[in-house]
């Protein structure tokens, strides 16, 4: 499905950020920073032209493709990783930053990966994640179709321990990323941070 979405000409989220990962970079601390389900890498390259080294996973080895590219036209590098998160190794204390944008996958992989998060953080790292909640559905302005993919500040509070949160907000904004996300959107944004130790 991802590989036949992706194989489109043009960036279907568009080469620009995510704007909440955009407005809030600076809680991310410099050093190694892994995105989950990446696609075609706007975020990665974004984080990548603020000096991190940037780890980009995806299930799509054509959005991985793509998002090399785009790594390219900007002049810098970021590695990529064709994995499932079924099964992909977070690793433990290697990351200075996680970010999930939109990354909605089927409950039990949401919650192995969650699960994961704080091991695989080094002390002090933080978690940042904006995804749809299951409101998104009345507005079909992109998103899963389903709401068992779908996420709460209730999911995130249960399925993310050892972080301390602070921003964790359900809200409805505008979102124009490409051509797959665009209108208003319900979403649940979150920033957690693994205590210094």
């Amino acid at each position: 499905m991802w590989d036949e979405k992706y194989s489109a000409a043009h960036y279907v989220y568009g080469e620009e950020p995510n704007t909440f990962l955009q407005e809030h970079v600076d809680c991310l601390p410099k050093g190694k920073v892994l995105c989950l389900a990446e696609g075609e890498g706007r975020n990665a390259v974004f984080l990548a032209r603020q000096g991190y080294q940037v780890t980009a996973v995806d299930a799509s080895e054509v959005g991985l493709q793509k998002a090399r590219r785009l790594a390219e036209k900007y002049q810098t590098s970021i590695e990529t990783i064709h994995a499932d998160l079924a099964t992909f190794d977070l690793g433990e204390k290697q990351w200075d930053g996680i970010v999930s944008i939109f990354c909605h996958v089927p409950q039990k992989i949401r919650k192995r990966i969650h699960g994961k998060i704080a091991a695989s953080l080094k002390s002090g790292g933080v978690f940042l994640l904006e995804a749809y909640t299951p409101r998104q559905l009345k507005h079909g302005t992109g998103g899963p179709p389903d709401i068992e993919s779908m996420m709460s500040k209730a999911l995130l509070l249960e399925e993310v321990s050892g972080l301390a949160f602070s921003h964790l907000e359900e809200l409805e904004r505008e979102i124009i990323e490409g051509s797959n996300h665009t209108g208003v959107g319900a979403i649940v944004q979150a920033i957690g941070k693994i205590q210094e130790s």
